[in-house]
């Protein structure tokens, strides 16, 4: 997946700045895809380039000038044909996976602080997920919010994002309690 296509199901929420994109990111998106700043400025850049988007320039007088940013009938195009395109499998790259491979071999201490520390970002994570749901829910229950929500994709993410995290603190508690019986062996 692109990062456009990222940055364009992020705008479907209507017109936002870059400042704004990034922090939507964060909030919303960052539980399926990753970008820095910078490469959600680069990109776009390149997307309106393309015409994909359109930028209108907000003047303000405390603050340097703005630049918001929403798509064009090319980009709502762009939208649905990427929609209709086959999924392609997840191709997982996680540092914390080749370090625990090697556990065995190397420093079970330094490979426990490691899966402490994705457990300590999963908690952060699914805090923020909570709070994003209860904010899109807004007092109603799941049944209501399913059936009056003008988008629904972004809630079905955010369940996403949260199963995964859920998922991660299950795993690491396995990977502690296991990591620890295999140093109490080798004390033994």
């Amino acid at each position: 997946m692109a990062l456009r296509n990222a940055l364009m199901a992020a705008l479907l929420q209507g017109e936002a700045s870059g400042y704004d994109l990034a922090k939507e990111f964060d909030a919303s998106v960052a539980n399926f895809w990753m970008a820095s700043p910078q490469q959600l400025y680069r990109e776009l850049e390149r997307m309106e380039g393309d015409g994909l988007i359109t930028a209108r320039v907000v003047e303000q007088e405390r603050r340097p000038n703005k630049r918001l940013f929403s798509l064009t009938e090319a980009g709502y195009a762009a939208v649905r044909a990427y929609v209709t395109e086959p999924a392609r499998p997840t191709a997982i790259r996680d540092e914390l996976m080749v370090k625990v491979a090697c556990a065995d071999v190397g420093d079970l201490d330094a490979v426990r602080a490691a899966v402490a520390e994705r457990m300590e970002r999963a908690r952060a994570k699914l805090d923020r997920y909570e709070r994003l749901r209860q904010r899109l829910l807004a007092g109603r229950t799941e049944e209501q919010y399913v059936a009056e929500a003008e988008r629904i994709g972004p809630y079905l993410t955010l369940l996403r994002g949260l199963a995964f995290e859920r998922e991660n603190l299950q795993w690491g508690e396995f990977a502690l309690r296991t990591l620890e019986r295999r140093a109490a062996s080798r004390e033994v």
